[in-house]
């Protein structure tokens, strides 16, 4: 009789636990149980997080400085779990990213976990590539500028993998620029490059990062990847990639599609069981681009009320 798959957790697309939370989820992994809420129906179940009916926790961060001086990893990992890490790394811009320790500090992190952990354990996200204006005529700009010394320390750190896609311009984001123009920040106006100019860039990219030695992989970036030459060496990603985890750490975790996430745009993900709440657990990174941020646009209206 063929056993059910061990259950892969994603800690998580709703908030950056391992920034902000950390203490909060081991001790749920103590405890051996996470309460967790859907976000649309708000109805409540209870996950088990027991060694033995988990594979395996992907990690997702753009920070992760307590996670490392709390010793966290280590402890899960002599617990048993397996892991896995989704590091986003872009361009420094306090204008984008405001509330980000400093480039160097971040790459020191990726330094630390790969050194730690295993290069092999750790997906570089250089997410998203954004072009902007920051007033009315202004020059077009992106946050590509730091991308080639990123890359360069990530060889250094024998990461393999880069992961990307272009900035969604949700209709929320609009408005908070706009919030935060009459709060006294920059005007800033995120533009959609043509399709040509994003596949140029792409293009770009996968050069440079071949002569690294690192693959480049496209999250939800369907069209663009339906457009590049069919010999190309860029990928389709899977964030959370239950076969992946499975050849990293055998055993038996799930390796189904999850048709929850964006598939018709690409997404590849596996099923996964996602910890946290957008309510709960605001992130306070604040990115202008974040659309998983609910109370980024409340503290921006209190401010100019």
């Amino acid at each position: 009789m063929t056993r059910n798959p061990d259950k892969v957790i994603s800690a998580s697309r709703r908030t950056d636990i391992p920034a902000f939370y950390m203490d909060w989820f081991m001790e749920q992994i103590r405890q051996g149980v996470f309460t967790v809420q859907n976000p649309y129906n708000k109805i409540e179940k209870k996950i088990d997080t027991s060694l033995e009916s988990v594979h395996s926790i992907v990690f997702w961060s753009k920070n992760y400085a307590h996670f490392l001086t709390a010793g966290a990893g280590e402890e899960l990992t002599r617990m048993g779990y397996h892991l896995y890490f989704n590091f986003t790394i872009n361009s420094e811009s306090e204008l984008l990213e405001p509330n980000l320790p400093p480039l160097r500090k971040r790459l020191d992190q990726l330094d630390k976990l790969a050194s730690t952990f295993g290069p092999e354990t750790i997906s570089w996200r250089f997410d998203p590539i954004c072009f902007f204006r920051t007033c009315e005529q202004g020059n077009l700009q992106n946050n590509l500028s730091d991308f080639p010394m990123i890359a360069h320390q990530a060889t250094v750190c024998r990461i393999t993998k880069c992961v990307t896609s272009f900035f969604d311009p949700y209709p929320k984001i609009e408005r908070r620029a706009k919030f935060l123009a009459r709060a006294g920040a920059p005007t800033v106006s995120f533009m959609e490059p043509t399709m040509e100019r994003r596949i140029q860039v792409i293009q770009q990219m996968e050069k440079f990062l071949t002569q690294q030695g690192i693959d480049l992989y496209l999250c939800c970036e369907r069209e663009i990847f339906s457009r590049l030459d069919p010999h190309t060496g860029v990928r389709e990603n899977s964030c959370v990639d239950g076969k992946a985890l499975k050849a990293l750490f055998k055993g038996h975790p799930e390796t189904k599609r999850d048709y929850g996430q964006r598939s018709k745009q690409g997404c590849g993900c596996t099923k996964s069981i996602d910890i946290g709440s957008y309510a709960d657990h605001p992130c306070f990174h604040n990115c202008l681009f974040c659309y998983a941020n609910p109370d980024i646009d409340n503290q921006i209206k209190h401010r100019i009320q």
